[in-house]
């Protein structure tokens, strides 16, 4: 409980904060500390965030605060840390909240990082489709057709139709294309329809028509793109 200058550690690391090196100097006396409550408080305490390192401490106290600290992308945070949190439902509840925070993130992407992290962790599906329903989309990161048919592969047990909204909601509108980005995307979705989830592709085949409608091409240009449309309607998994 107390360094060797009988200062407790809480002390000894407010008065650590005066220096300009105090980052350094922490890590060099904390972060390998045989203490478990020195490191748990250097978790806390550390400047920039905790350490990497310490996501994946031995302790599993120690691991969750410095998870739930951390600056580190999310794909490096759940792969750091210690596995005995992550295989516990009691010791995960205590990261919950941070989690949910990073899967706010993760669906508000290109659902690159996402998928990566639940190809390695699918326990936290439910957090997942809980952002992917409930979460605001704040960037325009857009998810492509082929990972958006991923992600409900493996949220294969969860989908219902707020899931798929939620889904849905971050493709690309199609109104945003022309002619020939329209064009490109059609032999792209064409090209991968084995592999689209059936939801997705319904939702191209629909949206599509009705750009078709609205956009009024040339006849020609029409029947290149309802022929690419008409493949993928007709594809079938």
């Amino acid at each position: 409980m107390e360094t060797s200058s009988t200062l407790t550690y809480r002390e000894h690391i407010e008065i650590l904060k005066d220096d300009l090196d105090f980052e350094e100097q922490g890590d060099s006396i904390y972060l390998n500390h045989e203490d478990d409550e020195a490191r748990l408080l250097w978790a806390f305490h550390r400047p920039s965030g905790s350490h990497p390192l310490q996501v994946g401490d031995r302790n599993t106290d120690v691991a969750i605060m410095a998870f739930n600290h951390s600056r580190l992308r999310a794909y490096d945070r759940f792969t750091r840390l210690n596995p005995t949190v992550i295989a516990d439902p009691d010791l995960r509840r205590h990261i919950r909240n941070r989690s949910r925070m990073l899967f706010r993130a993760l669906v508000d992407n290109d659902f690159t990082e996402l998928l990566d992290v639940l190809r390695l962790f699918p326990v936290f599906i439910d957090q997942a489709c809980d952002q992917m329903i409930n979460g605001r989309i704040w960037n325009e990161n857009y998810a492509t057709a082929f990972r958006a048919s991923h992600f409900l592969e493996i949220a294969s047990e969860h989908i219902n139709d707020k899931l798929i909204e939620g889904v849905i909601r971050r493709l690309k509108p199609l109104n945003t294309y022309n002619y020939d980005e329209a064009k490109d995307l059609l032999v792209e979705l064409s090209t991968q329809a084995q592999k689209l989830h059936e939801t997705i592709k319904e939702h191209y085949v629909n949206e599509f028509e009705k750009w078709l409608e609205r956009e009024k091409l040339h006849p020609l240009q029409a029947i290149v793109l309802q022929k690419q449309i008409t493949h993928l309607k007709e594809s079938h998994v």
